[in-house]
């Protein structure tokens, strides 16, 4: 995918895409379109299209956000520290485009103990 500006992210992006994935905001819990979603699909970044998590990874945290047990592929998600509103998280974002996906907790069900706490706006569903 080519590096685009911030002024084409704008074009592409819907308002509340540009902030969550281009500017690192957050959704409120339980607003986004994909937390509570059960079809059979993959889930692929809003900004450029790559795999990200897949259904059979996704389940119900309580948190209100979309939350996976593991990405697709580990090379698919880059993790950064985040400090931001006075605590450490790890922030996960695409590693295609660079756009801010959400946080990934130690607090998960699967073998990693992982959760991927994932904005809906960052995502984009496609059912099997």
């Amino acid at each position: 995918m080519r590096k685009l500006d911030e002024a084409q992210w704008r074009e592409r992006l819907t308002p509340e895409q540009y902030h969550i994935l281009r500017e690192a905001g957050t959704e409120r819990a339980f607003t986004g379109r994909y937390w509570n979603n059960h079809e059979t699909g993959e889930y692929l970044c809003a900004a450029c299209g790559a795999e990200l998590f897949d259904s059979d990874t996704k389940y119900d945290s309580g948190s209100g956000w979309p939350s996976f047990t593991a990405p697709v592929d580990r090379a698919a998600v880059d993790a950064l520290v985040d400090r931001s509103h006075g605590m450490v998280r790890t922030e996960v974002r695409c590693a295609r485009c660079d756009s801010h996906l959400g946080h990934v907790f130690p607090d998960g069900p699967g073998a990693d103990g992982l959760r991927f706490c994932i904005n809906s706006a960052s995502l984009r569903f496609e059912p099997r």
